[in-house]
């Protein structure tokens, strides 16, 4: 029973009617129409009602809703009867099928592809790409085979003009892993001669609306469908289909089931064939017949790959055998040409159509498949199947269509009855019988051996001689004259709406259908000359060979008689029926509410005739036949044991029956229900009513109790779990700190002994909470680390190492190269090997400068390039001690030109580059800016950080003091004799030796290129 819908309404479940009748049907039926609810089950067979409009009862959460749910959990809709067929299969392993029927334009399509959506939907859960693969081919399938199977008639924008019966195979998991489509019966008339107010099929309007100029030229073709006899008729009439957009959709779902753009271009090509063939007209002289567009003949030859003259040929002649093994030509009449050309573009589309259908079922087929390795492969079979056709004029189409609808409604009531009475019988029930309409009799006129209407037909087409529609009707009426259910004009002189020796009349399950029996000998035959099977098997394009492999055939060969197009059909329906007989079958039963194609209108004789011919009120009598309703103890139990105080919440009895027969006994109808071994049967929906009323009374204080039980567990179980939180933070934590601890503790473990003392070992990550304590930690191990480094160095090289320090501190990232790789010698005017001319002069000179002015110590020593306030560069010798700043002249033995104390330097400036300039800034605003001159000790040496080191060292740790150090990207900024100047450096092509130069702000070093 389908729940979440209320009275207003109406009932879900026709079994649930207060009485069953017509009437009342009806009025339910209607009254869900009007309200949007086009869905209602009887038991678990859904009768579906064409909205005629989208509804929005289609997406993502419809299916999640619907995933998983047994059918009385939700409304009625195609996704339970889907999902049940496929829990049946997944659970049990059991084969099933959905089958859909109802008359042209009642929406058996669009059903077959909600359900197929949904199949796809719920499968697939880990989304495998070989899976995902075979979704995309199944559903893209659907459009392929709507744009060259269906067709708009007066019923339908687009009818189906073929049966379709898809199984889709899964594997073990639930997940699809192939299928294989079977067509049945191709309306091919259809592309020849369309009834007043209808089209040709979909393809042909698609290409030419929707192909692009330069396809449709290559193809002979324009795009105007009212230009070709094929479509003309179809270009007046008003479609909802837009054949642009249609186009591109199958073009990109053939690129996505594999159609290779040869294979494309071939399918295209042999429907612009088609259309020519069309066009072309014939022409008798009375010898001879001639084709009057020449022209059209070379298209065809050049679109098929053939050759011209066999094509003309072809049409105009016959090849027939003599009994003797002699070849000869027959020249056609204007008629049999006309006649041989139709049937050749009939069997052109009709192979087309099973050659794509194959194509398909060679990508989707089921490969490599090992029962042993893959388990057990199970089937979901989806029927959709054209409907019960009433028209105008009813031919041979119409009668294999509505056989095939008279063959599934006996299995659908056969296999209703079954079921039901294998269900009483299982759970011990006592079955009532029921009185139905069997159509067997119907189904026995058809296609009874000898005496059935396809028996006659055949006779007929095989009977040598001038045997005509005329002569084959008056041998039905001859041999059928007595059924029931046969009647013609001959037999009932007085009924004026037949025609003597046209039409006869079966009283179908479905209503009396009058046949005109005109070209039923032609089409039942579907004799197509020899010669075109011939001429398309040597076309040199391999996809039209592969559709025609009968033309491998001499025309000597003699073969046995084809079966007629009746006797296959009926063939491939009993082997269908058989097909569906084997599966556990779940009905889609469909209704066209009106002929105007209307989402408002209700046309009730219209649709009481429909629910009459679908058998749905005997459905509903056969399902209520002693109960209209049963269901598990358990799931009973389950539903109901609120409305009870001994069976809720628990019930303490020996049994779940016990348990339902009390709550069935305090609401006191006993004697309207029966206890099978596993469920209850109910037998009038007014009980069933009274427990959902007092349900639905309960639910409200249920649903309160229960928000208020569950908000206190709720809040229990987040404190519980807060606290855990706590505690299992904490303990992490703890656990953190302690690894921390531990890892450290392993790392630096054997530090002493390194070479590098640990230098290389890398810091664990630490814990947030000992981010402080890490930083802290590192920078100890850093000072322990240069402790031990520094105790290693002898002490006549500490000064050097403080100086490099004092160096790196001021001067790393800052200046390119600033000498920390080499040995610092300071005093480099005293150095023989860096001044071998002049060394002996400045020691004797620097002994008297120090017993004279007694400083203790030289700090730095070099040659310079100078400038003066005069602009005046000059070489002089820089001497540098812990009190004064000597200016000496080298030429004149080191004559000290000026002397400034050490307390008057406030700073130096150095540029980033590789230069040797240094800006000694005083307190007098007198700065001295000098270029560091190299000595022969090495050409190449940086001296300006051993001159920058020595004195922010010596500034540090003598005088207690910083000595500001700048190091300038590009101008160098002083003052001399109180004025601003500025200082760049430029490289100078040619130079040799740096030296200064006048500039308008002050000056530039020009400095070698290298």
């Amino acid at each position: 029973m389908a729940e979440l819908e209320g009275l207003e309404f109406g009932k879900s479940d026709f079994v649930l009617l207060d009485e069953v009748t017509m009437e009342q049907f009806m009025e339910n039926l209607r009254l869900r129409f009007e309200k949007g609810r086009i869905y209602t089950y009887i038991g678990e067979v859904v009768v579906s009602v064409n909205p005629y409009r989208q509804m929005d009862i289609y997406g993502k959460d419809t299916i999640d809703a619907y995933r998983g749910r047994e059918l009385y959990e939700n409304p009625p809709h195609l996704y339970a009867v889907s999902d049940a067929a496929y829990k049946a299969m997944k659970r049990r392993a059991k084969d099933t099928c959905i089958v859909i029927s109802g008359e042209s334009g009642s929406g058996k399509t669009e059903a077959s592809k909600y359900i197929m959506q949904y199949i796809a939907a719920i499968t697939n859960p880990s989304q495998r790409a070989e899976v995902e693969s075979v979704k995309n081919v199944l559903l893209k399938s659907n459009c392929v085979l709507e744009a060259f199977g269906n067709a708009k008639t007066n019923r339908n924008d687009n009818s189906s003009r073929f049966g379709k019966y898809m199984d889709i195979n899964f594997n073990f998991n639930g997940d699809p892993t192939g299928g294989h489509i079977n067509n049945y019966l191709l309306e091919k008339s259809r592309v020849v001669q369309q009834q007043e107010g209808e089209r040709n099929f979909h393809s042909f309007y698609q290409l030419l609306r929707g192909g692009s100029d330069e396809v449709l030229k290559s193809l002979h073709l324009q795009n105007d469908p009212a230009l070709y006899t094929l479509t003309k008729q179809g270009v007046t009439e008003m479609t909802s289909n837009n054949d642009r957009s249609d186009h591109k959709a199958v073009l990109s779902a053939m690129e996505v089931i594999g159609f290779s753009q040869e294979e494309i271009r071939s399918i295209h090509e042999i429907l612009a064939s088609i259309l020519l063939l069309g066009e072309m007209q014939f022409e008798s002289d009375g010898e001879s017949v001639q084709i009057l567009e020449l022209d059209a003949i070379n298209h065809i030859s050049e679109l098929t790959d053939t050759d011209p003259e066999s094509v003309s040929k072809s049409l105009l002649y016959r090849t027939v055998a003599t009994g003797g093994g002699e070849v000869i030509e027959k020249g056609h009449s204007e008629q049999e040409a006309c006649f041989g050309r139709d049937a050749f573009v009939k069997a052109l589309y009709e192979r087309l159509f099973s050659w794509i259908v194959g194509r398909i079922n060679n990508v989707i087929e089921v490969k490599n498949y090992n029962p042993v390795l893959h388990g057990k492969n199970t089937v979901i079979g989806v029927l959709d199947i054209y409907g019960f056709e009433i028209f105008d004029n009813n031919s041979f189409e119409q009668f294999c269509i509505n056989y095939c609808n008279e063959k599934l409604q006996q299995l659908f009531i056969e296999l209703i009855l079954r079921q039901e009475q294998s269900e009483y019988q299982r759970e011990g029930i006592t079955w009532k019988n029921i009185d139905y309409f069997n159509n067997q009799i119907i189904v026995d006129l058809v296609e009874q051996p000898h005496k059935g209407i396809i028996s006659i037909l055949d006779e007929a087409c095989l009977t040598v001689g001038n045997v005509t529609d005329t002569i084959c009707l008056d041998s039905m009426d001859s041999k059928l004259a007595q059924h029931p259910h046969y009647t013609s004009r001959k037999l009932t002189p007085s009924d004026k709406t037949m025609d003597f020796q046209k039409h006869f009349r079966i009283r179908h399950y479905a209503g009396d259908v009058t046949y005109s029996v005109e070209g039923f000998l032609d089409k039942n035959k579907d004799m197509l000359f020899q010669d075109f099977k011939r001429l398309m098997y040597n076309s040199a394009n391999a996809v039209l060979k592969e559709m025609w492999p009968d033309g491998a055939l001499s025309i000597t060969e003699v073969t046995k008689r084809p079966l007629t197009a009746a006797s296959l059909f009926k063939n491939s329906i009993v082997a269908l029926v058989d097909k569906l007989g084997c599966k556990e079958p779940y009905y889609v039963r469909c209704i066209k509410p009106n002929e105007m194609k209307s989402p408002v209108l209700f046309d009730d004789a219209r649709c009481q005739h429909q629910v009459a011919y679908l058998g749905l009120l005997e459905n509903v009598m056969v399902r209520r036949a002693g109960f209209a309703y049963r269901q598990p103890y358990a799931r009973f139990l389950q539903r109901y044991k609120m409305t009870c105080a001994y069976t809720w919440p628990h019930h303490l009895m020996d049994s779940d029956r016990d348990a339902v027969e009390t709550i069935v006994a305090q609401h006191g109808f006993q004697d309207d229900v029966a206890y099978g071994h596993t469920k209850l049967f109910v037998r009038t929906p007014r009980s069933l009513f009274s427990l959902e009323q007092e349900r639905a009374a309960l639910i409200p204080i249920l649903v309160l109790f229960l928000q208020k039980v569950w908000r206190g567990a709720l809040a229990r179980m987040r404190c519980r779990r807060m606290k855990a939180m706590y505690t299992i933070m904490r303990c992490y934590k703890r656990y953190k700190v302690k690894a921390y601890f531990w890892e450290v503790e392993r790392r630096f473990a054997s530090v002493r002994t390194m070479t590098d003392y640990g230098k290389s070992v890398e810091w664990p990550t630490p814990p947030a909470a000992l981010s402080q304590f890490h930083n802290i930690t590192f920078m100890l191990q850093r000072r322990w680390w240069a402790r031990q480094v520094v105790k290693n160095i002898p002490p006549s090289n500490m000064m050097e190492v403080r100086a490099k320090v004092a160096a790196l501190t001021v001067l790393s990232g800052e200046r390119k190269d600033w000498g920390v790789t080499r040995t610092w010698e300071r005093d480099y005017l005293a150095n023989v090997r860096d001044a071998p001319q002049t060394s002996a002069t400045f020691i004797h000179v620097s002994k008297e400068l120090k017993n004279k002015d007694e400083y203790s110590q030289v700090l730095f020593s070099s040659f310079c390039r100078k400038v003066n306030r005069f602009n005046k560069s000059t070489d002089r010798g820089l001497l540098l001690t812990d009190k004064y700043i000597y200016k000496l002249e080298p030429k004149k033995h080191n004559k000290v030109l000026k002397r400034l104390p050490l307390d008057a330097l406030t700073g130096l400036s150095v540029t980033s580059g590789v230069d040797q300039m240094v800006a000694l800034h005083m307190s007098t605003k007198d700065d001295i800016p000098v270029c560091l001159q190299r000595g022969k000790l090495c050409p190449n040496q940086d001296r300006v950080g051993e001159l920058v080191g020595t004195l922010v060292d010596h500034f540090t740790r003598i005088r207690k003091d910083q000595l500001p150090v700048k190091v300038c990207r590009s101008v160098v900024q002083l003052h001399m004799r109180g004025k601003v100047k500025s200082i760049t450096v430029e490289t100078k092509p040619g130079q040799t030796n740096a030296d200064f130069k006048k500039s308008r702000d002050g000056f530039i070093l020009f400095v070698p290129e290298n």
